[in-house]
């Protein structure tokens, strides 16, 4: 995709979650997510504020935070809660079309809003999916580098093969999917292990399960 046809992916991905908020109740807005410890409220303020924030505020803002990226994230979040639900709901809606970005990597903010996105509904058995076009384009950036998730690590001596688009990557073991999965898979998320298939799915569930551990121990500091 064009980086103008990128943004509008982006953009879509943003209404269509919007629409899926919509529609919880409070205690749902409580729930955990596959962000560690971050409920749905916490993520949607997340996604707010990395929609909020440009290269400059940002650099300032990591710096202020010692490169503490945790805490980085954490002070940038809380700025966009807000002190309901709905206020926080608010604010997203606000930013869908927003084009602001920490860089100029805009697959990856793309894979921001799809993969946050399922954070949110897969817990709450949520049905609604991103665009398969969009899931293609985070998976083909996913799969080539190492940037806000260790995607490319993840994979690494991996066959990765989509059962529902062109994509294809990489050579090892298989490891087959939907292109959803996969892309969840590549991003940390080991519960989508569960939906994959193949010799390589042993390896890459490993994988995710230890980074996920190491960024928990991380967090306490331990």
């Amino acid at each position: 995709m064009s980086r103008s046809a990128l943004w509008a992916a982006i953009h879509r991905e943003r209404v269509r979650l919007a629409e899926d908020l919509a529609a919880l109740d409070e205690g749902q807005w409580q729930r955990p997510t596959l962000c560690g410890a971050w409920t749905v409220r916490d993520v949607v303020a997340h996604l707010t504020a990395a929609a909020s924030t440009g290269r400059l505020r940002w650099m300032t803002s990591v710096i202020g935070a010692r490169f503490d990226f945790d805490l980085h994230n954490q002070r940038r979040l809380t700025e966009q809660l807000g002190d309901t639900p709905g206020e926080t709901l608010d604010r997203y809606r606000r930013v869908v079309t927003s084009t602001t970005a920490a860089s100029g990597h805009t697959p990856a903010w793309l894979g921001e809003v799809l993969v946050h996105g399922q954070d949110i509904r897969q817990p709450l058995g949520l049905t609604s999916t991103p665009a398969t076009d969009a899931a293609v384009e985070v998976a083909d950036f996913f799969v080539r580098r190492d940037f806000t998730v260790p995607s490319k690590t993840h994979v690494h001596g991996l066959r990765l093969e989509a059962t529902d688009s062109h994509f294809a990557a990489g050579a090892g073991p298989c490891v087959r999917g939907t292109t959803l999965d996969l892309t969840m898979a590549m991003a940390g998320r080991s519960t989508y292990c569960d939906d994959l298939s193949g010799p390589g799915v042993a390896t890459l569930r490993s994988r995710t399960e230890t980074a996920t551990q190491k960024a928990s121990r991380l967090r306490r500091g331990t």
